[in-house]
C-alpha cells in the first residue's frame, strides 16, 4: 500500500498540470516560452545597487515569481518539520478502521475510506517525500507566470544526474556482499575494544564517515545506518542518546567525504570549476575533518560514558552469522561502486552499470540478499525535488552569499545548509564572480559543516533517516531534536575549519 504514495504525488501533478495547460498555453504570448528560466541574475543588472536587501527587492519587483518560488520552498520546509504530525494522523485513521464494529466492517465505503486518508496522511507524513509534492505548487507557478513550455524546458534542462547516482550507490552499498566487507572491516576496528557496544559505536561514527571519502558518503551513510540499527539501537538506548548518536553520524558523514573531490556531494559539484584535487582537499579540509570527527566522537563518548560502558552487546548477529561470502563476489560488488562513482555525471552510464549489477546479482543469488529499492528510490525523488526547488532560489542565495566576508560567510553558509542542500549552497556560490580562495574555502567549509543540522542539509541524510527512523518510535524522527543533537559537532566541526590553519 506504501506504492499510493508515489502514486498520489504522480496523479495529482499530472491531473493539476492538464487542467492548467490548456487555458494557460493559449493566453501566453508567442515566444513566452522560450525565455530563459530561471533569470539569470546578470539580466537584473543592479551590480550598481548597494545592500543586500536592495538588490533583492529589486529582484523580486522585476520578477514576482521570484517571491512566489520562495514562499513555496520555505513552505515545503516547514512541512518537513511538522511531518511527524501527519504520522501521527495516519495511525489514528488507521486505528479507526481496525476498530470499526463488526456490523460496520460491513461498510466497505468507510473502511476504505479510513485508509485511503491513512496512506494520504502517511504521504504527508514522508519526509522524503515533501519537497515532491509542493513540486506541484511549484509546477502550477511556473505554467502560470511563464507558460506551459517555459515548465518543460525548465524540467528536461534540469540535471538529475546526482539523484540518480544516490539511488544507485546507495542500492549497492546495501547489498549483502558491501555491508558484510564493511562491517568486517569496522569489526576489526571494534576488536581493539574488545568487541563491546562502545566500540562499535565509535569504530561505525569514526571509521565509517571517513571511509565515506573512498566509497562515498551515501554509501558510507548506508553502511553506518545499517551497522548502528543492528549493532546499537537494537539494544534500545534512552532517546537522548538515540538523538546524540544520530546527529553525530549526519555532522561526521557530512565532513568525513572530504579527504577526496569525489565522494562528497557539495565537493563534486564546484571541484572542477575552482580546480580542487585530491591534494587539495585533503590539505585543506581532509585531515581537519578527521581532528573535528575524532573531537566531537570524544566529547559525546564522555558524556554519554556511563550508558554506553554499561549496554552488553548481544550474540553475534546480522550478516556476519551467514556463510562466508567469496572474495570475488565482494571485490565484483567493490569495482561496480568505483563504477559508478567515475560516472557519476553520466546517468546512462550509471543506470548501465546498475543493470549490470543487478544481472550479477541474479547471477550470485545464493551470495546475495534482497536488493532493496524503496529506500533509495524515496532519497532519489527527494533530491530530484529539492534539485529542481533548488534553482529557483539563486536570485536571493547568490547576493546574501556574495555579500560577506570570511567568518559571516562560513557562518552563513552553514546556516543556509540547515534549510537547503549543501550542493546547492556551494553550486550557487560557483555562480558569485569574484570569490577569492579564502572564501571559497569558507563557504565549502560552512557547507559541509552544516551538513548534519537536519534532513534536507546533505544528500545521504535522508538515506539515513530511511534506515533508522523507526529506532525513534511511532512519529519516527523530530527534526527539532536532531537540530539540537546535531549544534556541538556542528561547532566543532566548524572551529576545527576555521582554526586549523
Amino acid at each position: 500500500m506504501r506504492a499510493m504514495k508515489l502514486q498520489i504525488c504522480a496523479g495529482l501533478l499530472v491531473v493539476l498540470l492538464l487542467i492548467f495547460t490548456p487555458v494557460v498555453h493559449g493566453a501566453s504570448p508567442a515566444g513566452h516560452g522560450d525565455v530563459q528560466f530561471p533569470r539569470p541574475i546578470e539580466s537584473y543588472g543592479d551590480d550598481a545597487t548597494h545592500g543586500v536587501l536592495g538588490k533583492l527587492a529589486g529582484r523580486a519587483k522585476a520578477e514576482p515569481f521570484n517571491l512566489l518560488a520562495t514562499t513555496i520552498f520555505v513552505c515545503a520546509i516547514m512541512h518537513t518539520f511538522v511531518a511527524a504530525r501527519f504520522t501521527k494522523r495516519a495511525h489514528e485513521y488507521e486505528h479507526l478502521a481496525d476498530d470499526l464494529p463488526d456490523l460496520e466492517k460491513g461498510n466497505t465505503h468507510k473502511h476504505d475510506r479510513l485508509l485511503f486518508r491513512a496512506q494520504l496522511f502517511h504521504f504527508l507524513g514522508e519526509v522524503e517525500a515533501v519537497f515532491g509534492i509542493w513540486l506541484i505548487p511549484l509546477a502550477i507557478a511556473i505554467v502560470v507566470f511563464h507558460g506551459w513550455d517555459t515548465f518543460v524546458n525548465y524540467a528536461s534542462g534540469t540535471s538529475f544526474a546526482e539523484p540518480v547516482f544516490v539511488v544507485v550507490v546507495m542500492a549497492i552499498a546495501s547489498s549483502k556482499p558491501v555491508l558484510r566487507f564493511a562491517e568486517g572491516a569496522l569489526a576489526q576496528v571494534a576488536r581493539l575494544g574488545g568487541g563491546s557496544v562502545s566500540a562499535w559505536w565509535l569504530s561505525i561514527l569514526t571509521v565509517g564517515p571517513i571511509l565515506g571519502s573512498f566509497i562515498t558518503e551515501p554509501a558510507a551513510m548506508t553502511i553506518c545506518a545499517l551497522l548502528l540499527s543492528q549493532r546499537f539501537y537494537e539494544l534500545k538506548p534512552s532517546m537522548t542518546l538515540r538523538y546524540a548518536t544520530l546527529g553525530l553520524l549526519f555532522v561526521n558523514i557530512s565532513v568525513g567525504g572530504t579527504l577526496t573531490h569525489f565522494a562528497a556531494p557539495p565537493v563534486v559539484i564546484v571541484a572542477g570549476k575552482w580546480g580542487w584535487g585530491i591534494a587539495h582537499m585533503f590539505e585543506h579540509f581532509g585531515w581537519k575533518a578527521v581532528v573535528g570527527i575524532f573531537v566531537a566522537n570524544a566529547v559525546y563518548f564522555f558524556v554519554f560514558r556511563k550508558e554506553l560502558l554499561a549496554m552488553k552487546a548481544p550474540p553475534a548477529s546480522g550478516v556476519m552469522r551467514q556463510r562466508r561470502t567469496p572474495v570475488g563476489v565482494t571485490a565484483t560488488h567493490l569495482l561496480f561502486i568505483v563504477w559508478v562513482v567515475m560516472t557519476a555525471h553520466y546517468p546512462p552510464l550509471v543506470v548501465m552499470g546498475f543493470l549490470f549489477f543487478l544481472a550479477f546479482v541474479d547471477a550470485t543469488r545464493s551470495h546475495q540478499g534482497p536488493i532493496r529499492l524503496r529506500g533509495p528510490m524515496l532519497v532519489g525523488f527527494f533530491l530530484a525535488a529539492l534539485v529542481v526547488h533548488g534553482r529557483c532560489q539563486q536570485w536571493w542565495i547568490a547576493p546574501v552569499l556574495g555579500s560577506l566576508p570570511e567568518w559571516p560567510l562560513m557562518i552563513g553558509a552553514t546556516l543556509l545548509t540547515a534549510v537547503n542542500d549543501n550542493a546547492a549552497i556551494t553550486y550557487l556560490a560557483s555562480l558569485v564572480p569574484g570569490f577569492t580562495d579564502q572564501l571559497k574555502f569558507a563557504v565549502m567549509a560552512g557547507a559541509v559543516t552544516g551538513g548534519g543540522l537536519t534532513v534536507i542539509a546533505n544528500a545521504p541524510n535522508p538515506a539515513g533517516q530511511s534506515i533508522l527512523q523507526h529506532r525513534f518510535g511511532e512519529n519516527g524522527v523530530s527534526p527539532l531534536k536532531l537540530f539540537v543533537a546535531a549544534l556541538i559537532p556542528t561547532v566543532i566541526m566548524g572551529a576545527a575549519f576555521m582554526l586549523l590553519r
